[in-house]
């Protein structure tokens, strides 16, 4: 459950057009069924980046005959850069493009990068020549040259491009379908996060259980001309239903609005404080309330006397206003903990490289039918799915007997649950890759590849966790007109999280000597990886604990008194929810 707080911006409704500009008329737009058809874009870009990066460490280890290092590195890589293009993504959107022609246009161009890809897997040109198993066995393979990997790099970074600009601006644009001042409409919204989440948790199942089995059964040309295929068919979907949406017009660049506080806090830093803050430029017109936090920012809305007399009070360059330095001061708010929330990232991209590698060392043996490797991804996902839905149902009402609050788990109590299970992942990674290492080698006995499920369901159980509370947490505590670059913001940590785990695998590959991480992972030491990421995590929690509680929530919402709890528990949240409206206890 996601309650979206609008930060008290009275006007933003008068921004919501429809395609042809006119007021929107909320019997035919919005909604359901405009959500659903943008949320179809969001589920192919998943299937197409799940269907790519689940099993692309199988082709670059077993086709291009790279090294597990290196293939862990390039896949890691990939996934960071199109999260971390969501910025741009959210930039473009919130500064020019708006969110419905954004999302088109990177839809396109995720179409065009899964095209490329199917080219360069399917041109035996792009590959080197085959390896027979005692060339591998000495690694004598002959890796891709640079030209054979050059066609490789840019379709997949293509692809980054449009998946990236398609992240950060799908979930904000399904959110502007509702209508959070309308009581009915808000009860749409309070849940639209979460069933967000299982949609496109369902995609990654889908690529993972089909895809992955095409790419390793049929041929990776297939497999990736499918996803290239969902991606056209939901761009089309996305244009045809342009008549059903709402539109809300793009403010000007976030960033520019940034950049201007600060400067101007620096340049009026010997200014003293005003006697009290309604001196302050617009105090009495802020759409944001003041706050003490970050008191040096509020120079940048001291009204100097040129100012007044030059009439230059409206000047944005000359003087900011309250809210301005406001929105600034809440993105500053967000650092800290999108700092912490990195590091689960790291431990997320290890299901997508060294288990997948693990899994290829272990029986996948279900009778005569053998499991691809990266198809046991579908453990994650299907965790993923059990937890989002086991949240609606058990643990928020759960949680709201406990708290008290009508949220019942706040955004971030669920990302530090989240945080204590990917802890707890690594430490079983650990031991399981211990003992799957000293069976092959002493024994002589594959273990089943199913002893890595633990590993995958704990991971599953904290993304169900992390993910939909750092979502929640970025746009509800982010500022109302940079809902895009929030999004951004919040997919930035998970591209720092990838390319953590790049920089962790160069360090430790240097510093062991490539004794831990090897492409035959029986001559490694793989479990000493995964220690180092349990120990991290552990003192990354720590952190995290420490700005958590001392972050202040924008709106809060508490239940008083015993009757109102009972109306919890008898699943009357909803009425409760439009009477605390209307009596102006809860805002939206």
């Amino acid at each position: 459950m996601v309650l979206v707080a609008s930060h008290g911006e009275k006007d933003e409704a008068e921004t919501v057009v429809d395609f042809r500009g006119n007021p929107v008329d909320k019997s035919k737009t919005g909604g359901w069924l405009a959500a659903g058809l943008i949320l179809g874009t969001e589920l192919s870009e998943r299937i197409c980046a799940m269907g790519i990066s689940m099993n692309l460490v199988t082709y670059l280890v077993g086709d291009l005959h790279l090294s597990s290092a290196k293939s862990a590195t390039i896949v890691t890589n990939f996934m960071g850069t199109l999260n971390l293009l969501g910025l741009l993504g959210g930039f473009l959107a919130d500064a020019k493009l708006g969110r419905y022609l954004a999302v088109a246009i990177f839809a396109s161009v995720t179409a065009l990068g899964v095209g490329l890809l199917t080219s360069a897997t399917s041109i035996p040109s792009m590959r080197p020549p085959q390896c027979d198993d005692y060339r591998r066995k000495h690694h004598q393979c002959i890796e891709a040259n640079g030209k054979q990997l050059a066609m490789l790099y840019a379709a997949l970074y293509t692809i980054a491009l449009g998946g990236g600009g398609i992240k950060s601006n799908v979930s904000g644009f399904g959110s502007d379908q509702f209508d959070t001042s309308d009581p009915k409409e808000q009860k749409a919204m309070i849940f639209f996060f979460n069933r967000f989440y299982f949609a496109i948790s369902i995609g990654s199942l889908f690529a993972v259980i089909v895809l992955v089995y095409v790419q390793d059964n049929v041929g990776r040309g297939w497999g990736y001309g499918i996803s290239a295929g969902t991606m056209v068919v939901a761009a089309a979907i996305l244009l045809i239903g342009t008549p059903w949406y709402r539109f809300k017009k793009p403010r000007g660049s976030p960033l520019t609005v940034i950049w201007r506080v600060l400067l101007l806090a620096w340049k009026k830093r010997s200014h003293p404080y005003p006697d009290h803050p309604s001196l302050l430029n617009e105090y009495q017109n802020a759409k944001v309330p003041h706050t003490e936090k970050f008191k040096c920012l509020d120079k940048a809305a001291i009204i100097e006397d040129n100012a007044v007399a030059n009439e230059n009070k409206n000047n944005s360059w000359i003087v900011s206003t309250v809210t301005e330095v406001e929105e600034v001061k809440m993105v500053l708010k967000l650092l800290p903990i999108w700092a912490t929330c990195i590091l689960f990232w790291t431990v997320y991209s290890q299901m997508t490289t060294f288990t997948v590698e693990q899994a290829t060392f272990m029986n996948r043996k279900i009778g005569s039918f053998t499991v691809p490797s990266g198809s046991l991804s579908a453990f994650l996902f299907i965790t993923i799915l059990l937890f989002t839905s086991l949240n609606e149902k058990v643990f928020v009402p759960l949680a709201r007997k406990i708290t008290h609050s009508i949220q019942g788990m706040t955004s971030l109590q669920r990302v530090g649950t989240g945080l204590i299970f990917s802890v707890i992942a690594m430490i079983v990674s650990a031991v399981i890759e211990q003992q799957r290492r000293e069976t092959s080698v002493q024994k002589h006995i594959q273990k089943s590849a199913f002893w890595l499920v633990p590993q995958y369901f704990l991971v599953g159980a904290g993304e169900a966790f992390v993910y939909v509370g750092q979502l929640e947490f970025f746009i509800r505590e982010g500022p109302e007109r940079m809902k895009s670059m929030s999004t951004g913001l919040f997919l930035s940590a998970i591209s720092m999280g990838m390319f953590v785990s790049s920089m962790l695998v160069s360090i430790v590959d240097k510093i062991t000597n490539k004794h831990w991480l090897r492409s035959n992972l029986n001559k490694g030491k793989l479990n000493n990886f995964y220690w180092l990421l349990a120990v991290l995590g552990l003192l990354n929690f720590m952190v995290f604990l420490f700005f958590a509680m001392k972050h202040q929530y924008n709106v809060q919402h508490r239940v008083k008194g015993d009757k109102e709890l009972e109306n919890f528990n008898d699943g009357k949240v909803e009425d409760l929810e439009n009477n605390w409206i209307a009596e102006g206890k809860m805002e939206l």
